[in-house]
């Protein structure tokens, strides 16, 4: 949400939110300034701190008001977040590489690799690799691509030539060897914004022009032909032109819950940065955002949570669908104001010339691991047979007195 604020300011110009999104973006940076804050710790996942990255870029890549000297700086940030994520976390142990869902193994999910952690990190290097011109970000977002092509993330069609379908993600329980095969709008959008900001990174070069072509083609699915159509969840349209969370939306099968009607707002973020970055496929994706726009204003038409122009989540339908909440609010912004993408700049660098002016720092995030930060070793230092058996005497210990204790009290 800050991320989009910091976006709505520098494509409309209005400041009104500033204030709050600093305060926000600085409040949550955690004591190693990776966006790991203690009152979140023990329930982040690596999609959760990739995209206050995400946020830290965007600040950095439009001149957002910059920290003074003495706070961390917004490319010092994602920094280190990369640095917390890329070196510690990159999992060989298992299916040779990729980020897990969660970062700490009590979490459900930690057995996952899915695509909007690794393919966040994907984004991140790329973003990093074109504001700072560092090859080590831009050797992390190959290897990236390279793992994620290399497992079942990226869909194939029987001659093994890549679709541009990107599934949700894989489990390590089977080597990561079949895919959960669900379409979400922000696991495409990363990976293609990814690869533009690679496209422009390498000046255009071909294997990248190819790849975001690709992805340009896995996004056709997201898009409905018209107002009123019923997209289906199974077969879902291609080629039309409003964006719809396919997998959740439909009026059958409407299962969306309170994180994915936002997911379409970055989807479209994304794409609309892809156009400045990548001019030729510019054509292709204006008409499907201005037909979205348009879509997603005759949703916000609804009166609830004392709103009167509520904004639903299913842009294809003519009338307001009843929902309401901030992830519907944020895509329903987000579509609106990115109609004015060809009004700005494209992201700037801190190259020579690049006319960015946040400061990094290549080490930042490195003083601390995660277990220091959490205060045991749960990430860093496998369950051992040891640990579960000092686990049992201290259990067995603490029966004992409770059991004893209550036997006291009673006698």
């Amino acid at each position: 949400m800050f991320g989009l604020l910091i976006n709505y300011w520098n494509l409309t110009g209005d400041t009104s939110y500033n204030d709050i999104v600093y305060d926000a973006m600085q409040f949550q940076v955690g004591g190693d300034a990776n966006y790991m804050p203690q009152n979140q710790t023990k329930d982040l996942g690596n999609d959760d701190q990739v995209f206050w990255a995400f946020s830290a870029m965007d600040a950095a890549e439009s001149n957002f008001r910059n920290p003074p000297s003495d706070k961390p700086q917004w490319l010092a940030l994602a920094q280190a977040v990369f640095n917390s994520q890329a070196p510690q976390r990159w999992d060989t142990a298992h299916c040779n590489g990729g980020l897990r869902w969660q970062i700490y193994q009590f979490n459900a999910g930690y057995d996952y690799k899915n695509t909007i952690s690794t393919g966040g990190l994907f984004q991140l290097a790329a973003r990093l690799a074109r504001f700072t011109g560092n090859s080590t970000y831009a050797d992390w977002a190959e290897k990236t691509w390279d793992w994620m092509e290399g497992v079942p993330i990226m869909g194939r069609d029987q001659n093994g030539t890549l679709t541009g379908d990107i599934w949700d993600g894989v489990y390590i329980v089977n080597n990561c060897s079949s895919a959960t095969q669900t379409y979400w709008t922000y696991n495409v959008g990363t990976v293609l914004m990814g690869a533009s900001y690679m496209y422009n990174y390498t000046n255009g070069s071909q294997i990248w022009a190819d790849r975001v072509a690709t992805l340009m083609k896995g996004t056709d699915v997201f898009f409905v032909q018209s107002a009123g159509t019923n997209p289906n969840a199974g077969q879902p349209p291609a080629g039309g032109e409003i964006a719809a969370e396919v997998a959740c939306e439909p009026p059958v099968t409407q299962t969306c819950n309170n994180d994915e009607p936002s997911f379409k707002a970055y989807m479209i973020r994304w794409l609309a940065v892809t156009a400045q970055l990548v001019p030729w496929t510019h054509d292709t994706i204006m008409p499907r955002i201005q037909a979205s726009a348009q879509g997603a204003a005759g949703q916000c038409s609804g009166t609830a949570n004392g709103l009167t122009n509520a904004c639903g989540r299913r842009w294809y339908q003519t009338t307001w669908d009843g929902f309401n909440g901030v992830g519907e609010e944020m895509s329903a912004l987000s579509v609106v104001q990115n109609l004015l993408i060809d009004t700005v700049a494209p992201p700037v660098t801190g190259l020579p010339h690049g006319g960015g002016t946040s400061v990094g720092n290549p080490s930042a995030g490195t003083g601390e691991s995660d277990a220091d930060e959490l205060g045991n070793s749960e990430y860093t230092s496998p369950i051992t047979t040891g640990d579960r058996a000092g686990a049992g005497i201290l259990t067995a210990l603490a029966l004992i007195l409770v059991i004893g204790g209550t036997w006291w009290m009673i006698i």
